[in-house]
């Protein structure tokens, strides 16, 4: 499989690589279990909305801790290799417009949103 694009809403914790938020600048204090309880409200309302992905976009803009939040979670185009092993792994598993399950990385925790390549 080529090149995927996705968007990811990212939700650092205390223990992440680098627990500062690109969209705050604040130093993270939240724990692990409560970066898991924010994504899973997020990602509820995410699968529940008329339209999941302005939904996703939204939600990222608002409170994705990746400098991404800015173009509401849109990482881009990319392809093996230049991702974190597990989010890479979880994109690729996804169909185009799914969302994923709660992907744990050293930078914290996503859920993805797999977008068509443009």
């Amino acid at each position: 499989m080529g090149d995927v694009r996705a968007a990811h809403l990212l939700v650092k914790h205390a223990g992440s690589r680098n627990p500062v938020s690109r969209r705050t600048n604040n130093q993270i204090k939240r724990s692990r279990e409560e970066a898991l309880a924010a994504l899973a409200k997020f990602r509820a309302e995410i699968v529940g909305a008329d339209d999941p992905i302005k939904t996703f976009f939204a939600i990222a803009s608002r409170h994705s801790d990746c400098g991404s939040y800015r173009a509401g979670g849109d990482l881009g185009v990319f392809g093996r290799g230049q991702m974190q092993k597990p989010f890479e792994d979880a994109t690729y598993a996804l169909e185009i417009g799914e969302v994923s399950d709660v992907v744990s990385t050293d930078s914290g925790l996503h859920i993805i949103l797999r977008l068509p390549v443009e």
